[in-house]
């Protein structure tokens, strides 16, 4: 297994064996001394869809809701990532999340 990708694959499939959202929703039940999903949607003010789907592994738990979560609970945000197992020192963001679509100008107004 010498191929740069196939070392890529097997370090994302080990982070995804860790990765345990509901480690992170259940510690914060606790700590905020909640009874159950329902409460804790209100806490965090989201819709009770969001933590089912953040449980079932259908949608990741975004920055803004571990702000959100940092907000109401005082644990820091890497408390919070270490509880879901998320033990990356740093975050890469794509330079495409930078660039303007294609057609666009860079003025951003037209004159008339």
């Amino acid at each position: 297994m010498n191929n740069p990708y196939e070392q890529e694959v097997s370090k994302r499939i080990g982070e995804q064996v860790t990765y345990d959202p509901n480690n992170l929703l259940d510690s914060l039940i606790e700590k905020l001394n909640l009874k159950n999903d329902a409460a804790l949607s209100r806490a965090l003010e989201v819709a009770p869809p969001v933590i089912s789907k953040i449980r079932h592994r259908r949608l990741p738990v975004g920055a803004s809701l571990l702000i959100r979560m940092h907000e109401v609970s005082d644990l820091t945000i890497r408390e919070l990532r270490v509880l879901m197992g998320d033990r990356r020192d740093k975050f890469r963001i794509s330079d495409k999340q930078f660039k303007p679509k294609n057609g666009s100008s860079a003025s951003g107004a037209e004159d008339d």
